[in-house]
């Protein structure tokens, strides 16, 4: 569904991607993660044209998206931190992105009504907590019934029933078919949402597999000791510690 092609991004003299060839598959569930500054929101930034890669190709549904921007509506993204202007209304929020999507598309508003956006769809969004604001990010991410799900830190701020809606809400759009890449620092609920991992390290994959096989490879239960235990295991740690 994407496919990364030897992609690298190059900031002044920072290599952010290195050699990146990757493909991520519809049904399946992919924890991105790595330390800060790994590369991680490059890649996905890249994926979403917002960056564009000093040299390979990205491919969604077999075509090059470079010079292309109509792949974008197969597209749902929560960013980490949702910037929208701050004297608007959620709802002329919401009825802003159906309007720029077309008003004639069939809406998924499971989320608007889970989360009670229903009842403050008056509140501008300057005076929204953090948790309220990344509830919005996500009803507007689940809007338009995208086939492919970009979230980032997507339960950073919600409070526990707000996590457990919104990933009741993952686990079945991934048994519908969806394709999800999810980065997180709150590996318990990669673990959780995934099943399958890529670890950046400096800008290049230095595991992509399922949870399942690193798990069992390392010999632990728990993603976040796998992952741990894989690092102390590798050489690129080295470099790290150097």
């Amino acid at each position: 569904m994407i496919d990364l092609n030897r992609v690298n991004k190059k900031f002044g003299k920072l290599q952010a991607l290195d050699d990146v060839t990757l493909t991520f598959d519809a049904g399946k569930s992919y924890a991105l993660v790595g330390p800060n500054g790994s590369g991680k929101t490059t890649l996905i930034k890249s994926i979403l044209g917002m960056v564009i890669p000093s040299s390979g190709e990205i491919f969604v549904d077999k075509e090059n998206i470079k010079n292309h921007w109509k792949y974008r509506e197969k597209i749902g993204y929560m960013p980490q931190i949702g910037r929208y202007p701050e004297n608007m209304r959620i709802g002329q929020l919401i009825d802003m992105m159906k309007n720029i999507r077309g008003n004639n598309r069939k809406t998924d508003e499971e989320l608007v009504h889970a989360f009670n956006l229903t009842k403050i769809l008056d509140k501008r969004m300057h005076a929204l907590s953090g948790g309220t604001r990344q509830k919005v990010s996500a009803a507007l991410a689940f809007l338009f019934h995208a086939r492919i799900m970009i979230l980032d830190e997507p339960t950073a701020g919600l409070d526990p029933v707000s996590v457990e809606i919104l990933k009741e809400k993952i686990l079945r759009e991934k048994d519908e078919g969806k394709l999800f890449v999810i980065s997180s620092h709150i590996l318990s609920d990669l673990d959780d949402l995934s099943t399958h991992i890529v670890y950046l390290f400096e800008g290049k994959i230095q595991y992509h597999n399922t949870i399942a096989n690193l798990k069992e490879e390392t010999q632990e239960g728990r993603l976040g000791k796998a992952i741990a235990v894989y690092i102390n295991q590798n050489s690129f740690q080295h470099t790290l510690q150097e």
